[in-house]
Formats: C-alpha cells, sequence, structure tokens
C-alpha cells in the first residue's frame, strides 16, 4: 500500500504447530516475501504485518505471529511466564494456520492437541486453516494428503498444502482465512444493525491494537520480552 493511506481493518493471524514446520519461513514470504535457508528455531512469539485490499475495497493491515516450540518456551519463560505468553499470542486472534510438516508425521500426529490448544484460547468464531507445509519435498512425504483432507473436514477446517521455499499456496492460505474473517464479521454486523446496507462494516472491540501509522509499523517485531 502507498503511504498515507489508510488501514479500514486489522485481522490477527496466528500461526501454530511444531517446531521446524516452517511457521517463520511461511510468514516471511506472505509478510516479505522472502525465505532464508539458514533460519534458526523460534522460541517465543514473533509478529509481522503486511497491508492488502480485502474484497477489492478496503485496506486490511493483517498481524502475523508464529510461536517456537511450546515446550521451549515453558522452559524459558518458567510455567508462569509461559501461560501469560501463550494467552497474549492468542487474544485478539481471529485467524490461525494450524501448520505441519508433510515428510514429518509425528508433525501431523500432534495437530489434535494443537487445535485442543487453540479451540481452548482463542475467540470462538476463529477462522482456522490447517496447512501442510513442504510440499516441495514430495519425494519424502510422510503425510497423504488424502489424511490431512479427512482430519481437516472431520474439524471443519480450510484445508491447503503450502511451499514456503516456492512460495506456493502460502498467499493463498492467507486470502482464504482473511476472506472468510471478514465474510463473518460482516455477517455479524448486519445482523446487529439492518440499516447498515454497502458500508464498511464495523469491526469495534476486534481490531489489534498497533502504535502509529500502517506505514510505520516494522515489518518485525520481537515480542518474546512479554
Amino acid at each position: 500500500m502507498a503511504g498515507g493511506e489508510k488501514v479500514d481493518y486489522v485481522f490477527k493471524v496466528v500461526l501454530i504447530g511444531d517446531s521446524a514446520v516452517g511457521k517463520s519461513q511461511i510468514l516471511a514470504r506472505f509478510a516479505r516475501n522472502e525465505f532464508s535457508i539458514d533460519s534458526k528455531a523460534t522460541i517465543g512469539v514473533e509478529f509481522q504485518t503486511r497491508t492488502l485490499l480485502i474484497d477489492h475495497k478496503y485496506s486490511c493491515m493483517v498481524v502475523g505471529g508464529w510461536v517456537g516450540n511450546w515446550a521451549d518456551a515453558s522452559t524459558k519463560y518458567g510455567e508462569c511466564g509461559y501461560r501469560a505468553v501463550t494467552s497474549a499470542y492468542y487474544r485478539g486472534a481471529l485467524g490461525a494456520l494450524l501448520v505441519y510438516d508433510i515428510t514429518k508425521r509425528q508433525s501431523f500426529d500432534h495437530i489434535p492437541r494443537w487445535l485442543e490448544e487453540l479451540r481452548g484460547h482463542a475467540d470462538k468464531n476463529i477462522v482456522i486453516m490447517l496447512v501442510g507445509n513442504k510440499s516441495d519435498l514430495e519425494d519424502e512425504r510422510a503425510v497423504s494428503t488424502e489424511d490431512a483432507k479427512e482430519f481437516a473436514e472431520k474439524e471443519n477446517l480450510f484445508f491447503l498444502e503450502t511451499s514456503a521455499l516456492q512460495a506456493t499456496n502460502v498467499e493463498n492460505a492467507f486470502q482464504t482465512v482473511l476472506s472468510e474473517i471478514f465474510k463473518i464479521h460482516s455477517k455479524k454486523n448486519m445482523a446487529a444493525d439492518p440499516k447498515v446496507n454497502g458500508a464498511a462494516p464495523s469491526l469495534a472491540g476486534k481490531k489489534v491494537v498497533v502504535p502509529g501509522p500502517a506505514q510505520e509499523i516494522p515489518k518485525s517485531k520481537c515480542c518474546s520480552s512479554m
């Protein structure tokens, strides 16, 4: 977006899943169109932002965050700090990417636990996308597309396989989640105020508070000191 343009909405989308499944790479690809071969494991929470158009009309800033292995975070922060970090991480999230590595079966087997934690902390209307990352490593596949589709259908989740390396479906995953968030809250707004006809829906109370104007927000902000 050009500098000076106002942001109509701010949506928080979180990425969760086992360590090393590629959450940071997915977010970096979406936010900055970057991929780092030498990326190190994340412990704690980080956020990145990107502003884009939604419904070809409204300017929307997506605040995306990913987290490293909760076990490592628990060790780093202690039990009390761990609970505070997890609570702050999920607070205000309207969308989530639930990520596993298609070459690591264990990362997929842990998805039900991640989903339980997400649903236990996040908004009940949160939009969830199951993401099978590293689709470029087809020869090393350990999780079939059919298994993932079956799980997603059972849990009423969206589903896509992505490759952060090749930028495959990364944009599509965020756009799908964002469009669904917008659709849900537009309907809620219309139900609350029948007089609203075609006007930009009010999402008061659902915006993430981000300091300063949109163009001044850093593309990466470490929040591990929470």
